[in-house]
């Protein structure tokens, strides 16, 4: 459960505040006692190891290349054309 700051409190301790991210902690940022803003930890990536990624694909089909193209085009627009 996030702890409860307020603005001032955010303002005056960023230090302690950032100190407590490091360790996992949570704060809900409150301006005249309405929530205004959350702060959380940045989670960690973590890495799998190549074996590992390889071994959970080696029983996928085969990539038809043409065909995933289409797919991606029929959703996403890429057109490469400045917009402004």
């Amino acid at each position: 459960m996030a702890r409860s700051i307020t603005q001032r409190e955010f303002g005056n301790s960023s230090g302690e505040i950032m100190r407590g991210l490091d360790r996992g902690e949570s704060f809900l940022v409150t301006r005249n006692g309405m929530p205004v803003g959350e702060l959380t930890p940045v989670r960690s990536r973590q890495l799998v190891a190549a074996g590992v990624a390889l071994a959970a694909f080696a029983g996928a089909p085969p990539v038809a290349p043409d065909r995933f193209r289409s797919n991606v085009d029929a959703v996403i627009d890429q057109d490469a054309a400045p917009r402004a």
